[in-house]
């Protein structure tokens, strides 16, 4: 599988990356800038910065983003205006990472303490009433989250496990019956990952340069090798949802360490991916 270069090292931190048709195609986050990133037709990158952090975002389904910010949520309107902010935890040392909506239509997003400490984070659920829910406790560094094509499975990493695990889903219970889909080795790391059409997970392994399909029954299909080494997540999107979009960062590299990471790359697959769950409020 041949793999594109599509930006020039552009990002610190990339992350997120989210492909929507309401808001015009790719977007991304260079987290730790706090800025959102927009890919354009023509391959030219714009930049708006909402914050400290950037961490996750999705459309809403009236117009619009929500956005995971350092502590809480920053719901946008169609024009990118900021129209409220949500707070989902006090005090410093802690901020939000990687997030997703579920299939009713609310956001997901996990946080992570600055020094990875373990245990530290959580991963909080924003309904479409702006209320906020604590649904996982005890995690280190949450991450990728996405759910399967008939929304009864949401898979799960929390990196420093060296797993993916996979919930039965349901919008009374929420997340339940938490168990292991892949156990990787020590050094594998799993960061953010999406589901396809046909149920197959894709994940960014932080660290390696690569992303990794696995079938709906947790075995390896594919690998694709990044010129990159610290991949970070990926997303399915396109006309017809078949580039797979990966992003990279410079966290931590040395100026002449690496010299792609913190550019963003693309790769045509044949399974496509699913449209993007949107959030409700």
């Amino acid at each position: 599988m041949q793999v594109a270069q599509c930006t020039d090292p552009i990002t610190y931190h990339g992350e997120g990356p989210v492909w929507s048709e309401a808001w015009g195609g790719l977007r991304w986050v260079d987290m730790l800038a706090g800025d959102i990133l927009s890919l354009g037709a023509d391959g030219e990158v714009s930049r708006r910065n909402v914050g400290t952090v950037a961490a996750a975002l999705r459309p809403r389904r009236d117009g619009g983003a929500v956005i995971g910010t350092e502590r809480g949520f920053l719901l946008e309107d169609a024009q990118g205006n900021p129209i409220e902010t949500i707070a989902a935890f006090q005090g410093e040392g802690i901020r939000m990472n990687d997030g997703a909506c579920d299939p009713d239509g609310r956001f997901y997003c996990g946080s992570m303490a600055y020094d990875q400490r373990t245990g530290a984070g959580t991963l909080y659920r924003l309904d479409p009433d702006r209320s906020v829910k604590p649904v996982l406790s005890g995690v280190t560094i949450s991450n990728g989250l996405d759910w399967s094509p008939d929304g009864t499975l949401a898979y799960y990493a929390d990196t420093p496990t060296n797993s993916i695990v996979v919930f039965d889903y349901a919008h009374d219970v929420g997340l339940t019956d938490q168990r292991v889909f892949v156990s990787l080795a020590d050094h594998e790391l799993p960061d953010g990952l999406t589901v396809d059409a046909e149920g197959g997970v894709w994940v960014a392994m932080n660290g390696s340069g690569q992303v990794r399909r696995y079938t709906p029954e947790g075995s390896l299909d594919e690998i694709v090798e990044v010129p990159a080494r610290q991949v970070t997540a990926c997303t399915l999107g396109g006309p017809n949802l078949t580039d797979l979009y990966i992003t990279t960062s410079r966290e931590n590299l040395a100026p002449d360490d690496d010299p792609l990471a913190g550019a963003l790359f693309c790769a045509r697959v044949t399974v496509p991916g699913q449209p993007v769950r949107a959030f409700a409020g």
